[in-house]
């Protein structure tokens, strides 16, 4: 009974000020063994969190939740706990026994400690098999099985919740795929909006099947998106996000899908002059039905109007190679690619025609919005260099071209 209502009065108090209560759950998180649903604070009536708790045989009750301001929160509860509210606590986490990062925690209730989680640490708990938590003399294992699941769980109870509302509160475990349009949100017919083939690149980031592309290549589809690999048969790709203020959009492949690898980004700044592999399907249909491969280097730091979120780069792009990987010469992710610079309008304001003048997203802002996407993508740091030959053999059961029926008003690329 004790542990019932240790797990009730958790999942009540994580993500809430101190001092304040919660009324819930409303809806259900069911992943593996985490429990939980969505939660108001008493005292204002409005949403307030998601969360969900695992017991552990260690005695020890497992928190886990994201707020209504997007903040992600890890607790640990226990019935032996006896703290002072108010009492704070360096709490040291090892996941998998390699990254580490130190948590501070306060004692809100005086039989749990609550911390914020950084999206460093957020990714490292929805990746990991096992925690290993230490503070003071106290060391405590946690089986992480399911964590990947219940984070994308909670993502989508506080997207849903503050969006349609509590009325509406169900089972968040289902995160349910995009509408296409309706019968009566069809396309204007083709003689207002001419449809058009339209294809783009795409690469798999995480062992789930999420894809990253550009946000301008999935602009104006009308009906299926599709992906597929060098020589395999097309999939129906699923729109999860999109940030078009960034240029970059989330898709998912079936989950009956299985990628063989995918791809993993780096976790070290590039710096200007070094070289680079752009691997995407630039003109499909009228070059080859494989994807190119085109080397250079990093020629600025910046993109246009030095904006920090791109590279400016010099290995050739074309239409078609938008959202496809840019690799470093380790084989890692450095960027997106994302479009070249309009070489006649250029011509025509100065006088001269630019060449290599392209650019790639950065991995910051691409890292930032898999972190809101919820997406386990992986880190690497950079390793002994490859032969450019090599790198491509290593894209290639992860690089995609990406497809849709378009319209003539799509978003033009960058």
């Amino acid at each position: 009974m004790w542990l019932r209502s240790l797990v009730v009065a958790s999942l009540l108090q994580v993500g809430i000020a101190a001092g304040a209560y919660a009324k819930g759950p409303f809806g259900s998180v069911n992943v593996g063994n985490w429990i939980g649903g969505a939660f108001t604070n008493d005292e204002t009536g409005e949403f307030s969190h998601c969360a969900a708790t695992s017991p552990y045989g260690n005695g020890v009750i497992l928190v886990v939740g994201q707020n209504a301001g997007g903040s992600w929160i890890l607790s640990f509860a226990s019935p032996s706990y006896r703290f002072t509210k108010g009492e704070n606590a360096a709490i040291d986490v090892i996941f998998d026994g390699r990254e580490q990062a130190r948590l501070f925690a306060t004692a809100n209730q005086t039989n749990m400690l609550s911390s914020i989680m950084p999206a460093n640490v957020v990714r490292a708990f929805q990746k990991a098999s096992l925690m290993v938590a230490t503070s003071g003399r106290t060391v405590l294992n946690f089986d992480l099985t399911s964590t990947g699941p219940v984070i994308a769980a909670l993502a989508n109870c506080v997207t849903r919740v503050k969006a349609d509302g509590l009325s509406k509160a169900g089972d968040f475990a289902k995160i349910a795929a995009k509408p296409q349009p309706g019968p009566d949100k069809q396309a204007p017919p083709a003689s207002s909006k001419a449809a058009r083939a339209k294809s783009g690149t795409g690469f798999v980031v995480s062992a789930n099947g999420h894809i990253v592309t550009n946000s301008h290549v999935i602009n104006g589809c009308v009906g299926d998106i599709k992906g597929n690999l060098t020589g395999e048969a097309a999939m129906v790709l699923r729109v999860v996000s999109s940030d078009v203020n960034n240029d970059l959009a989330l898709l998912q492949a079936p989950s009956t899908t299985t990628f063989k690898d995918f791809a993993r980004i780096r976790d070290r700044s590039i710096r200007s002059g070094d070289s680079v592999v752009a691997i995407g399907f630039p003109f499909h249909g009228l070059l080859t039905s494989d994807f190119t491969v085109t080397t250079g280097i990093v020629s600025s730091l910046s993109g246009m109007r030095n904006d920090s979120r791109f590279l400016q780069i010099s290995a050739p792009v074309q239409p078609g190679n938008s959202g496809g990987p840019l690799f470093d010469t380790t084989g890692q992710i450095v960027g997106v690619v994302t479009g070249k610079l309009d070489g006649l309008r250029v011509a025509v304001a100065t006088g001269s025609i630019p060449e290599n003048i392209n650019f790639a997203i950065k991995t910051g802002a691409l890292r930032d919005f898999l972190d809101n996407s919820v997406v386990p993508y992986q880190t690497s740091e950079p390793k002994s260099e490859l032969k450019t030959t090599d790198i491509a053999g290593n894209a290639r059961p992860y690089t995609m071209l990406i497809s849709c029926n378009g319209t003539e008003q799509a978003d033009a690329k960058r």
